[in-house]
């Protein structure tokens, strides 16, 4: 059975307005957006609802800040449910914050993502981390960071898994999806360019980077991901990259 796939909407943040966008992403096959903060944040996501609702898509699950689900967890509980989604996912902390993080620092950051699951999940929702590269780079001791967060998040904390920043980190995504099985919920398909490739960032559209995605494909059916997110984070031309990345992975029977 075909994933639903999303897509994530930061993608063409530079290309306002972006409500515009939903009905081509619609034409394109698309099943939900994934949208990030402040994509949703004029009124709590009742306006973006309407926008999905009118071009026909869902919102599945949806980017947050990590001190939003700390600090502001009912409003962010109440987001969700008022977009229709399933999935709140943090995705990143900066560089300042990071500075000199020890694995203590990791297993606090996963302590806080289990006390946000607890709280969304008698609401049905789930929270899962979205990796960047820092996560697979290791620490001093030799441990890595995104082992700490998930191990201490513990079963409710799951796992939207970046396969191309995993590249660019010098890991394998297949031995990563092999390793979190039973904790990725969601699966980003973003793809890298070859090594010193500067237009776009270094990224590419799914499929036409350095990713093996037909052999990643197998892999994505053994884990618990419920659907697919499309992501570039920097894309000259969003719509070509929309369209061609999902071409890909329907052309793969994903």
């Amino acid at each position: 059975m075909a994933y639903p796939i999303a897509y994530q909407i930061y993608s063409s943040r530079n290309f306002p307005p972006l409500e515009a966008q939903l009905p081509e992403l619609k034409g394109f096959g698309y099943d939900a957006i994934e949208p990030w903060l402040p994509a949703y944040e004029a009124d709590d996501g009742k306006s973006f609802r309407r926008a999905l609702e009118a071009s026909g898509l869902r919102c599945l699950g949806f980017h947050m800040p990590l001190a939003g689900l700390v600090g502001e967890t009912q409003r962010f509980i109440d987001i969700a449910l008022t977009l229709g989604a399933t999935w709140m996912i943090p995705p990143y902390v900066t560089p300042e914050e990071r500075a000199g993080a020890d694995a203590e620092y990791w297993k606090r950051l996963g302590a806080k993502l289990a006390r946000g699951a607890a709280a969304a999940g008698p609401h049905g929702l789930k929270v899962a981390w979205h990796n960047h590269d820092f996560e697979f780079q290791a620490l001093p001791d030799g441990s890595r960071p995104i082992d700490h967060i998930l191990a201490e998040g513990g079963p409710e904390v799951w796992f939207e898994i970046d396969c191309g920043w995993i590249v660019r980190a010098g890991a394998d995504p297949a031995a990563e999806l092999a390793r979190f099985t039973d904790r990725i919920g969601v699966i980003q398909t973003k793809d890298m360019a070859p090594p010193g490739t500067t237009a776009d960032d270094g990224w590419a559209a799914t499929g036409e980077g350095i990713i093996d995605w037909a052999a990643l494909a197998p892999l994505f059916r053994q884990t618990a991901a419920d659907h697919l997110v499309t992501e570039h984070d920097n894309p000259s031309n969003w719509r070509q990259f929309a369209q061609r990345s999902i071409n890909h992975l329907r052309g793969l029977g994903l």
